[in-house]
Protein backbone atom coordinates (compact mmCIF):
# COMPACT_ATOMS: atom_id res chain seq x y z
CA UNK A 1 0.00 0.00 0.00
CA UNK A 2 1.38 3.78 -1.11
CA UNK A 3 0.29 6.32 0.78
CA UNK A 4 -3.10 7.01 3.13
CA UNK A 5 -6.46 6.96 2.29
CA UNK A 6 -7.56 10.37 1.42
CA UNK A 7 -11.51 11.00 2.54
CA UNK A 8 -13.06 14.03 1.37
CA UNK A 9 -15.74 15.21 3.67
CA UNK A 10 -15.44 15.40 7.50
CA UNK A 11 -19.06 14.56 8.14
CA UNK A 12 -20.71 11.60 10.25
CA UNK A 13 -19.72 9.03 6.71
CA UNK A 14 -16.04 10.71 6.60
CA UNK A 15 -15.31 10.21 9.70
CA UNK A 16 -16.97 6.77 10.51
CA UNK A 17 -15.17 5.38 7.24
CA UNK A 18 -11.85 6.45 8.09
CA UNK A 19 -12.38 5.03 11.80
CA UNK A 20 -12.94 1.79 10.34
CA UNK A 21 -10.10 1.96 8.42
CA UNK A 22 -7.37 3.42 11.14
CA UNK A 23 -9.03 -0.23 13.24
CA UNK A 24 -7.76 -2.04 10.71
CA UNK A 25 -3.65 -0.10 10.62
CA UNK A 26 -4.81 2.09 7.77
CA UNK A 27 -3.50 5.88 7.72
CA UNK A 28 -6.30 8.33 6.59
CA UNK A 29 -6.23 11.56 5.51
CA UNK A 30 -9.75 13.45 6.02
CA UNK A 31 -9.86 16.67 3.78
CA UNK A 32 -12.82 19.27 5.10
CA UNK A 33 -13.37 22.49 2.98
CA UNK A 34 -15.25 23.74 6.56
CA UNK A 35 -13.13 25.25 9.31
CA UNK A 36 -14.98 23.71 12.15
CA UNK A 37 -17.90 20.84 12.09
CA UNK A 38 -21.33 22.17 10.73
CA UNK A 39 -23.10 23.29 13.95
CA UNK A 40 -26.94 23.22 13.31
CA UNK A 41 -28.82 19.72 13.55
CA UNK A 42 -29.69 17.82 10.23
CA UNK A 43 -29.68 14.09 10.62
CA UNK A 44 -31.60 13.14 13.91
CA UNK A 45 -32.74 9.44 13.41
CA UNK A 46 -30.49 5.92 13.56
CA UNK A 47 -31.52 2.61 13.30
CA UNK A 48 -30.02 -0.26 15.28
CA UNK A 49 -27.71 -1.87 11.97
CA UNK A 50 -26.21 2.04 11.99
CA UNK A 51 -25.53 2.25 15.75
CA UNK A 52 -23.90 -0.88 15.22
CA UNK A 53 -21.25 0.13 12.81
CA UNK A 54 -20.88 3.08 15.35
CA UNK A 55 -20.13 0.13 17.90
CA UNK A 56 -17.54 -1.35 15.57
CA UNK A 57 -15.46 2.25 16.05
CA UNK A 58 -15.88 2.34 19.89
CA UNK A 59 -18.35 4.94 20.52
CA UNK A 60 -21.34 2.80 20.91
CA UNK A 61 -21.70 3.80 24.56
CA UNK A 62 -21.25 6.98 23.98
CA UNK A 63 -24.23 7.45 21.41
CA UNK A 64 -26.55 6.02 23.92
CA UNK A 65 -25.59 9.20 26.25
CA UNK A 66 -26.55 11.59 23.45
CA UNK A 67 -29.07 9.79 22.04
CA UNK A 68 -33.19 8.47 23.06
CA UNK A 69 -34.92 5.15 21.66
CA UNK A 70 -37.50 6.31 20.18
CA UNK A 71 -40.72 5.08 21.52
CA UNK A 72 -43.62 4.64 18.15
CA UNK A 73 -45.02 6.62 15.48
CA UNK A 74 -48.45 8.27 15.52
CA UNK A 75 -50.09 9.10 12.77
CA UNK A 76 -52.13 12.36 13.54
CA UNK A 77 -54.50 14.50 11.07
CA UNK A 78 -54.71 18.03 10.59
CA UNK A 79 -55.90 18.94 14.42
CA UNK A 80 -53.62 16.96 16.04
CA UNK A 81 -56.13 13.68 16.08
CA UNK A 82 -54.63 10.41 16.47
CA UNK A 83 -55.87 8.35 13.36
CA UNK A 84 -53.25 5.34 14.47
CA UNK A 85 -50.46 4.57 17.36
CA UNK A 86 -47.47 2.16 16.77
CA UNK A 87 -45.52 1.83 19.98
CA UNK A 88 -42.21 0.18 19.96
CA UNK A 89 -41.78 -1.96 23.36
CA UNK A 90 -38.35 -3.17 22.90
CA UNK A 91 -36.00 -1.13 23.97
CA UNK A 92 -33.01 -3.75 22.46
CA UNK A 93 -33.80 -4.75 18.93
CA UNK A 94 -32.15 -7.38 16.38
CA UNK A 95 -28.99 -5.60 16.15
CA UNK A 96 -28.52 -5.12 19.86
CA UNK A 97 -28.98 -1.57 19.89
CA UNK A 98 -32.68 0.44 19.95
CA UNK A 99 -34.14 0.13 16.27
CA UNK A 100 -34.79 3.65 16.49
CA UNK A 101 -32.67 6.35 18.27
CA UNK A 102 -33.39 10.31 18.28
CA UNK A 103 -30.33 12.57 18.24
CA UNK A 104 -28.43 15.47 17.74
CA UNK A 105 -26.41 15.75 14.51
CA UNK A 106 -23.58 18.23 16.22
CA UNK A 107 -23.08 15.98 18.99
CA UNK A 108 -22.99 13.02 17.20
CA UNK A 109 -20.11 14.91 15.15
CA UNK A 110 -18.30 15.93 18.41
CA UNK A 111 -18.00 11.99 19.36
CA UNK A 112 -16.67 10.95 15.97
CA UNK A 113 -14.37 14.01 15.58
CA UNK A 114 -13.29 13.53 19.02
CA UNK A 115 -12.40 9.69 18.25
CA UNK A 116 -10.57 10.64 15.01
CA UNK A 117 -8.49 13.02 16.90
CA UNK A 118 -7.48 9.84 19.19
CA UNK A 119 -6.50 7.83 16.75
CA UNK A 120 -2.68 7.79 15.52
CA UNK A 121 -4.08 6.96 11.87
CA UNK A 122 -6.32 9.84 10.81
CA UNK A 123 -5.41 13.10 10.16
CA UNK A 124 -8.31 16.11 9.53
CA UNK A 125 -7.08 18.66 7.65
CA UNK A 126 -9.98 21.52 7.65
CA UNK A 127 -9.97 24.62 5.69
CA UNK A 128 -8.55 22.43 2.76
CA UNK A 129 -10.13 22.63 -0.42
CA UNK A 130 -9.85 19.53 -3.37
CA UNK A 131 -9.06 21.11 -6.21
CA UNK A 132 -7.92 17.49 -8.47
CA UNK A 133 -8.42 13.92 -8.39
CA UNK A 134 -6.20 12.23 -10.90
CA UNK A 135 -5.61 8.48 -11.64
CA UNK A 136 -2.32 7.02 -10.93
CA UNK A 137 -1.32 3.37 -11.02
CA UNK A 138 -3.49 1.64 -8.44
CA UNK A 139 -3.78 4.70 -6.67
CA UNK A 140 -4.30 8.61 -7.56
CA UNK A 141 -3.13 11.77 -7.29
CA UNK A 142 -5.03 14.37 -5.06
CA UNK A 143 -4.24 18.11 -5.17
CA UNK A 144 -5.92 20.33 -2.56
CA UNK A 145 -4.83 24.27 -1.16
CA UNK A 146 -4.67 24.17 2.49
CA UNK A 147 -3.33 26.66 5.03
CA UNK A 148 -2.47 29.06 1.87
CA UNK A 149 -0.33 26.64 -0.38
CA UNK A 150 -1.12 23.85 -2.91
CA UNK A 151 -0.65 19.89 -1.68
CA UNK A 152 -0.22 16.67 -3.94
CA UNK A 153 -0.29 13.97 -2.17
CA UNK A 154 -0.53 10.04 -3.50
CA UNK A 155 -3.57 8.56 -1.96
CA UNK A 156 -3.99 4.52 -2.22
CA UNK A 157 -7.83 5.70 -2.26
CA UNK A 158 -9.76 8.15 -2.44
CA UNK A 159 -13.37 7.91 -0.87
CA UNK A 160 -15.53 10.87 -1.54
CA UNK A 161 -17.60 11.47 1.30
CA UNK A 162 -18.45 15.23 0.58
CA UNK A 163 -22.26 15.04 0.61
CA UNK A 164 -25.17 16.54 -2.50
CA UNK A 165 -22.64 18.49 -3.83
CA UNK A 166 -19.59 16.28 -4.12
CA UNK A 167 -16.64 17.85 -6.21
CA UNK A 168 -15.59 14.15 -5.92
CA UNK A 169 -18.56 13.23 -8.08
CA UNK A 170 -17.99 16.08 -10.16
CA UNK A 171 -14.02 15.24 -11.16
CA UNK A 172 -14.68 11.85 -11.58
CA UNK A 173 -18.19 13.16 -14.45
CA UNK A 174 -20.35 11.14 -12.85
CA UNK A 175 -23.87 11.52 -13.60
CA UNK A 176 -26.70 11.22 -11.65
CA UNK A 177 -30.17 9.49 -11.68
CA UNK A 178 -33.34 10.72 -10.52
CA UNK A 179 -35.57 8.35 -9.32
CA UNK A 180 -39.01 10.61 -9.97
CA UNK A 181 -39.38 12.65 -5.89
CA UNK A 182 -38.38 16.23 -5.53
CA UNK A 183 -40.47 18.37 -2.72
CA UNK A 184 -39.53 20.96 -1.02
CA UNK A 185 -39.96 21.33 2.56
CA UNK A 186 -39.42 23.89 5.60
CA UNK A 187 -37.50 22.20 8.63
CA UNK A 188 -37.84 24.00 11.60
CA UNK A 189 -35.10 23.31 14.66
CA UNK A 190 -36.05 24.90 17.73
CA UNK A 191 -34.87 24.89 21.95
CA UNK A 192 -37.41 25.36 24.44
CA UNK A 193 -37.35 25.99 27.74
CA UNK A 194 -39.69 24.01 28.76
CA UNK A 195 -40.55 20.36 28.02
CA UNK A 196 -43.24 20.13 25.40
CA UNK A 197 -46.01 17.90 26.74
CA UNK A 198 -46.57 15.60 24.32
CA UNK A 199 -45.66 12.12 23.42
CA UNK A 200 -41.77 11.52 22.77
CA UNK A 201 -42.36 9.50 19.73
CA UNK A 202 -42.89 10.88 15.87
CA UNK A 203 -45.71 12.50 14.99
CA UNK A 204 -46.64 13.04 11.06
CA UNK A 205 -49.30 15.30 10.37
CA UNK A 206 -51.56 13.32 7.69
CA UNK A 207 -53.24 16.56 6.90
CA UNK A 208 -55.41 17.68 3.67
CA UNK A 209 -53.48 20.93 3.24
CA UNK A 210 -50.26 20.76 4.28
CA UNK A 211 -48.73 17.46 5.83
CA UNK A 212 -45.53 18.24 8.65
CA UNK A 213 -43.95 15.82 10.96
CA UNK A 214 -43.13 16.39 14.35
CA UNK A 215 -40.38 14.60 17.06
CA UNK A 216 -38.61 15.50 20.08
CA UNK A 217 -35.00 15.00 19.67
CA UNK A 218 -33.14 14.86 22.80
CA UNK A 219 -33.43 17.58 26.05
CA UNK A 220 -34.47 20.52 24.74
CA UNK A 221 -34.54 19.93 21.27
CA UNK A 222 -37.09 19.76 18.72
CA UNK A 223 -37.97 19.74 15.14
CA UNK A 224 -40.98 20.39 12.35
CA UNK A 225 -41.11 19.79 8.94
CA UNK A 226 -43.52 21.30 7.10
CA UNK A 227 -44.43 20.63 3.21
CA UNK A 228 -44.30 24.04 0.92
CA UNK A 229 -47.13 24.65 -0.84
CA UNK A 230 -46.90 25.86 -4.69
CA UNK A 231 -48.92 28.86 -3.53
CA UNK A 232 -46.53 29.65 -0.67
CA UNK A 233 -44.75 33.06 -0.02
CA UNK A 234 -41.33 31.52 1.80
CA UNK A 235 -40.56 35.03 3.15
CA UNK A 236 -44.36 35.27 4.70
CA UNK A 237 -44.07 31.93 5.69
CA UNK A 238 -40.50 31.85 7.25
CA UNK A 239 -41.99 34.96 9.42
CA UNK A 240 -42.69 35.34 13.37
CA UNK A 241 -46.17 35.48 12.49
CA UNK A 242 -45.90 32.64 9.59
CA UNK A 243 -44.17 30.53 11.90
CA UNK A 244 -47.18 31.03 14.48
CA UNK A 245 -49.71 30.12 11.97
CA UNK A 246 -47.73 26.79 11.14
CA UNK A 247 -47.29 25.94 15.14
CA UNK A 248 -50.91 26.92 15.85
CA UNK A 249 -52.08 23.60 15.94
CA UNK A 250 -49.58 22.41 18.87
CA UNK A 251 -50.93 25.57 21.19
CA UNK A 252 -47.44 26.53 22.14
CA UNK A 253 -45.95 29.53 22.87
CA UNK A 254 -43.82 30.32 20.15
CA UNK A 255 -42.28 33.26 21.22
CA UNK A 256 -41.03 31.09 24.46
CA UNK A 257 -39.08 28.93 21.67
CA UNK A 258 -35.66 29.25 20.94
CA UNK A 259 -35.52 28.65 16.94
CA UNK A 260 -32.39 26.76 16.31
CA UNK A 261 -32.36 26.90 12.17
CA UNK A 262 -34.92 27.66 9.48
CA UNK A 263 -34.39 26.58 6.27
CA UNK A 264 -35.77 25.13 3.77
CA UNK A 265 -34.51 22.25 1.93
CA UNK A 266 -35.59 19.93 -1.16
CA UNK A 267 -36.10 16.69 -0.63
CA UNK A 268 -34.81 14.56 -3.84
CA UNK A 269 -34.50 11.29 -4.82
CA UNK A 270 -31.29 10.28 -7.07
CA UNK A 271 -28.73 7.66 -7.27
CA UNK A 272 -25.16 8.08 -8.62
CA UNK A 273 -24.36 5.83 -11.65
CA UNK A 274 -21.08 5.30 -10.67
CA UNK A 275 -20.17 4.74 -7.23
CA UNK A 276 -16.70 3.48 -7.98
CA UNK A 277 -13.86 4.61 -10.39
CA UNK A 278 -10.79 2.28 -9.84
CA UNK A 279 -9.54 3.54 -6.50
CA UNK A 280 -12.17 6.51 -6.08
CA UNK A 281 -15.63 5.98 -4.57
CA UNK A 282 -17.89 7.86 -3.72
CA UNK A 283 -20.46 7.24 -0.43
CA UNK A 284 -22.92 8.65 1.23
CA UNK A 285 -24.86 11.95 0.07
CA UNK A 286 -23.10 11.80 -2.49
CA UNK A 287 -23.18 8.42 -3.99
CA UNK A 288 -27.34 8.52 -3.27
CA UNK A 289 -30.37 11.38 -1.33
CA UNK A 290 -33.46 10.06 -0.46
CA UNK A 291 -36.56 11.59 1.18
CA UNK A 292 -36.16 11.43 5.10
CA UNK A 293 -39.61 9.73 5.30
CA UNK A 294 -38.40 6.43 6.86
CA UNK A 295 -35.09 7.92 8.42
CA UNK A 296 -32.35 5.98 6.49
CA UNK A 297 -30.41 8.98 4.98
CA UNK A 298 -27.62 9.18 7.14
CA UNK A 299 -27.36 5.06 7.71
CA UNK A 300 -27.37 4.43 4.72
CA UNK A 301 -24.41 6.42 4.04
CA UNK A 302 -22.52 4.39 7.01
CA UNK A 303 -23.71 1.49 5.31
CA UNK A 304 -21.78 2.29 2.22
CA UNK A 305 -18.77 3.12 4.59
CA UNK A 306 -19.08 0.04 6.60
CA UNK A 307 -19.41 -2.07 3.32
CA UNK A 308 -16.15 -0.57 1.71
CA UNK A 309 -14.00 -0.44 4.15
CA UNK A 310 -12.85 -3.79 5.26
CA UNK A 311 -12.63 -4.80 1.42
CA UNK A 312 -10.40 -1.80 0.58
CA UNK A 313 -8.38 -3.41 3.49
CA UNK A 314 -8.43 -6.26 1.89
CA UNK A 315 -7.28 -5.79 -1.71
CA UNK A 316 -4.80 -2.96 -0.47
CA UNK A 317 -2.85 -5.67 1.83
CA UNK A 318 -3.20 -8.36 -0.85
CA UNK A 319 -5.38 -10.53 0.33
CA UNK A 320 -8.03 -9.80 -2.54
CA UNK A 321 -8.02 -8.72 -6.11
CA UNK A 322 -9.48 -5.34 -7.41
CA UNK A 323 -12.50 -7.23 -8.33
CA UNK A 324 -13.68 -7.59 -4.31
CA UNK A 325 -14.06 -3.57 -5.20
CA UNK A 326 -16.51 -4.07 -7.73
CA UNK A 327 -18.92 -5.54 -5.08
CA UNK A 328 -18.92 -2.50 -3.25
CA UNK A 329 -21.31 -1.14 -5.93
CA UNK A 330 -22.95 -4.31 -6.79
CA UNK A 331 -23.89 -5.00 -3.25
CA UNK A 332 -24.57 -0.82 -2.06
CA UNK A 333 -27.15 0.34 -5.00
CA UNK A 334 -29.73 -1.99 -4.82
CA UNK A 335 -30.21 -1.79 -1.57
CA UNK A 336 -30.21 1.78 -1.11
CA UNK A 337 -32.81 2.15 -4.03
CA UNK A 338 -35.09 -0.57 -2.65
CA UNK A 339 -34.89 1.89 0.65
CA UNK A 340 -35.47 5.43 -1.55
CA UNK A 341 -38.22 3.69 -3.67
CA UNK A 342 -39.81 2.76 0.13
CA UNK A 343 -39.56 6.17 1.46
CA UNK A 344 -41.08 7.72 -1.36
CA UNK A 345 -43.81 5.12 -1.03
CA UNK A 346 -44.30 5.99 2.94
CA UNK A 347 -44.07 9.41 1.85
CA UNK A 348 -46.63 9.39 -1.03
CA UNK A 349 -49.05 7.26 1.68
CA UNK A 350 -48.46 9.46 4.72
CA UNK A 351 -48.00 12.77 3.29
CA UNK A 352 -49.03 12.89 -0.77
CA UNK A 353 -52.48 13.59 -2.23
CA UNK A 354 -54.36 16.67 -1.45
CA UNK A 355 -57.78 16.77 -2.17
CA UNK A 356 -59.22 13.88 -3.43
CA UNK A 357 -55.71 12.08 -1.96
CA UNK A 358 -56.92 13.35 1.42
CA UNK A 359 -60.65 11.73 1.19
CA UNK A 360 -59.81 8.24 0.99
CA UNK A 361 -56.17 8.49 3.05
CA UNK A 362 -57.85 8.43 6.42
CA UNK A 363 -59.91 5.23 6.07
CA UNK A 364 -57.16 3.56 4.27
CA UNK A 365 -54.73 4.45 7.18
CA UNK A 366 -57.36 3.44 9.86
CA UNK A 367 -57.85 0.02 7.51
CA UNK A 368 -54.09 -0.58 6.99
CA UNK A 369 -53.62 0.01 11.15
CA UNK A 370 -56.19 -2.91 11.83
CA UNK A 371 -53.54 -5.82 10.06
CA UNK A 372 -52.06 -7.88 12.39
CA UNK A 373 -48.66 -7.69 11.04
CA UNK A 374 -48.43 -4.05 10.44
CA UNK A 375 -47.28 -2.88 13.91
CA UNK A 376 -43.92 -5.28 13.31
CA UNK A 377 -43.49 -3.68 9.60
CA UNK A 378 -44.04 -0.21 11.14
CA UNK A 379 -41.55 -0.57 14.16
CA UNK A 380 -39.15 -2.98 13.29
CA UNK A 381 -38.29 -2.41 9.65
CA UNK A 382 -36.06 -5.39 8.19
CA UNK A 383 -33.02 -4.25 6.28
CA UNK A 384 -32.92 -5.30 2.53
CA UNK A 385 -31.45 -8.60 1.65
CA UNK A 386 -28.15 -7.47 0.04
CA UNK A 387 -27.48 -9.43 -3.22
CA UNK A 388 -24.41 -11.33 -3.13
CA UNK A 389 -25.10 -13.28 -6.55
CA UNK A 390 -27.47 -14.83 -8.23
CA UNK A 391 -26.98 -18.00 -6.40
CA UNK A 392 -27.07 -16.31 -2.87
CA UNK A 393 -31.28 -16.94 -3.54
CA UNK A 394 -30.07 -20.36 -2.08
CA UNK A 395 -30.49 -19.64 1.18
CA UNK A 396 -32.40 -17.12 2.86
CA UNK A 397 -29.59 -16.07 5.30
CA UNK A 398 -26.65 -14.88 2.81
CA UNK A 399 -26.90 -11.56 2.21
CA UNK A 400 -28.50 -10.83 5.72
CA UNK A 401 -27.11 -9.35 9.06
CA UNK A 402 -25.95 -11.89 11.65
CA UNK A 403 -27.82 -10.36 14.56
CA UNK A 404 -26.39 -9.60 17.97
CA UNK A 405 -28.23 -10.21 20.90
CA UNK A 406 -27.53 -8.70 24.06
CA UNK A 407 -29.14 -8.67 27.94
CA UNK A 408 -29.01 -5.73 30.32
CA UNK A 409 -26.58 -7.74 31.97
CA UNK A 410 -24.06 -8.63 29.16
CA UNK A 411 -20.06 -7.24 29.80
CA UNK A 412 -19.29 -7.06 26.15
CA UNK A 413 -20.89 -6.75 23.15
CA UNK A 414 -21.14 -9.96 20.83
CA UNK A 415 -19.02 -8.67 17.90
CA UNK A 416 -16.60 -8.57 19.84
CA UNK A 417 -15.60 -12.33 19.38
CA UNK A 418 -16.09 -12.37 15.77
CA UNK A 419 -13.15 -10.01 15.40
CA UNK A 420 -12.38 -7.72 12.32
CA UNK A 421 -12.03 -10.67 10.05
CA UNK A 422 -14.42 -13.43 8.85
CA UNK A 423 -16.04 -15.42 11.78
CA UNK A 424 -17.42 -18.70 11.37
CA UNK A 425 -20.99 -19.37 14.01
CA UNK A 426 -21.55 -23.02 14.43
CA UNK A 427 -23.24 -25.45 16.61
CA UNK A 428 -20.38 -27.86 15.14
CA UNK A 429 -17.08 -26.50 15.61
CA UNK A 430 -14.57 -27.82 12.76
CA UNK A 431 -11.37 -29.41 13.40
CA UNK A 432 -9.14 -26.79 14.98
CA UNK A 433 -6.68 -27.46 12.57
CA UNK A 434 -8.41 -26.33 9.63
CA UNK A 435 -10.03 -23.02 11.81
CA UNK A 436 -6.14 -22.20 12.21
CA UNK A 437 -5.55 -22.81 8.25
CA UNK A 438 -8.20 -20.58 7.57
CA UNK A 439 -6.95 -17.62 10.06
CA UNK A 440 -10.89 -16.68 11.03
CA UNK A 441 -12.49 -16.64 14.10
CA UNK A 442 -14.52 -19.59 15.38
CA UNK A 443 -17.34 -19.14 17.79
CA UNK A 444 -19.12 -21.81 19.24
CA UNK A 445 -23.01 -21.25 19.21
CA UNK A 446 -25.16 -22.77 22.07
CA UNK A 447 -27.89 -24.47 20.69
CA UNK A 448 -31.02 -23.45 23.26
CA UNK A 449 -29.46 -19.77 23.09
CA UNK A 450 -30.34 -17.08 21.03
CA UNK A 451 -28.09 -17.44 18.46
CA UNK A 452 -28.76 -21.53 18.36
CA UNK A 453 -32.08 -20.80 18.29
CA UNK A 454 -31.71 -18.73 15.13
CA UNK A 455 -29.58 -20.86 13.37
CA UNK A 456 -31.96 -24.02 13.91
CA UNK A 457 -35.02 -21.69 13.11
CA UNK A 458 -32.66 -21.24 9.35
CA UNK A 459 -32.11 -24.96 8.93
CA UNK A 460 -28.73 -23.97 9.17
CA UNK A 461 -25.70 -25.84 11.27
CA UNK A 462 -23.77 -22.81 10.85
CA UNK A 463 -23.18 -19.83 8.85
CA UNK A 464 -19.89 -17.90 7.55
CA UNK A 465 -19.90 -13.69 8.79
CA UNK A 466 -17.96 -11.24 6.68
CA UNK A 467 -16.37 -8.34 8.93
CA UNK A 468 -19.40 -6.17 8.12
CA UNK A 469 -21.42 -8.72 9.77
CA UNK A 470 -23.39 -10.02 6.76
CA UNK A 471 -23.98 -13.64 6.15
CA UNK A 472 -21.98 -14.78 2.81
CA UNK A 473 -22.31 -18.84 3.08
CA UNK A 474 -24.09 -20.85 5.62
CA UNK A 475 -24.16 -25.25 5.91
CA UNK A 476 -26.57 -27.37 6.79
CA UNK A 477 -24.91 -30.10 7.74
CA UNK A 478 -21.92 -30.58 10.30
CA UNK A 479 -20.03 -32.47 7.03
CA UNK A 480 -20.34 -28.89 5.38
CA UNK A 481 -18.59 -26.78 8.15
CA UNK A 482 -15.23 -27.81 6.57
CA UNK A 483 -16.20 -26.02 3.25
CA UNK A 484 -17.08 -22.49 4.89
CA UNK A 485 -13.40 -22.93 5.65
CA UNK A 486 -11.74 -23.78 2.18
CA UNK A 487 -13.45 -19.76 0.35
CA UNK A 488 -10.37 -18.06 0.42
CA UNK A 489 -11.10 -13.89 0.79
CA UNK A 490 -9.34 -13.69 -2.57
CA UNK A 491 -12.70 -15.31 -4.18
CA UNK A 492 -15.26 -13.05 -1.94
CA UNK A 493 -16.43 -11.32 -5.64
CA UNK A 494 -16.45 -14.52 -7.62
CA UNK A 495 -20.50 -14.93 -5.93
CA UNK A 496 -20.70 -18.50 -7.47
CA UNK A 497 -17.62 -20.43 -5.81
CA UNK A 498 -19.13 -18.52 -2.14
CA UNK A 499 -22.59 -18.96 -2.51
CA UNK A 500 -22.40 -22.50 -4.12
CA UNK A 501 -22.26 -23.70 -0.20
CA UNK A 502 -25.10 -23.69 1.84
Amino acid sequence: MTGPVVIVGAGPVGLTAALLLARRGVECLVLERHPAPYPLPRAVHLDGEAVRILQEIGIADEFGRISRPMPGLRLVDGGLGTLAEFRRENTVGYCGHPDASMFDQPDLEALLGDAADRSPQVVIRRRAELTGVVHHGSGAHVDYEYDGRCHQVHAAAVLGCDGAKSTVRAALDVGVRDLGFTEPWLVVDVRSPKPLRMWEGVHQVCAARRAATFMHLVGDRYRWEFRILDTDDITELTSPAGLATLLAPWRLAVDELDVVRLATYTFQARVAERWRERRVFLLGDAAHQTPPFIGQGLGSGLRDAHNLAWKLVHVLRGAADDGLLDTYQFERQPHVIRLIREAILVGWALTGGGGRGAAFRRPLVRGLCRLPALDRLALTPASPRLRLGVRSRGSRLVGRLCPQPRSARAAAWFDDTLGDEFALLTLDPPPSAAARSANLAVVPIEPDGPLGRWLRGAGARAVLVRPDRVICATARRPADVDRLLSVPVRTLHQTESLCGVR
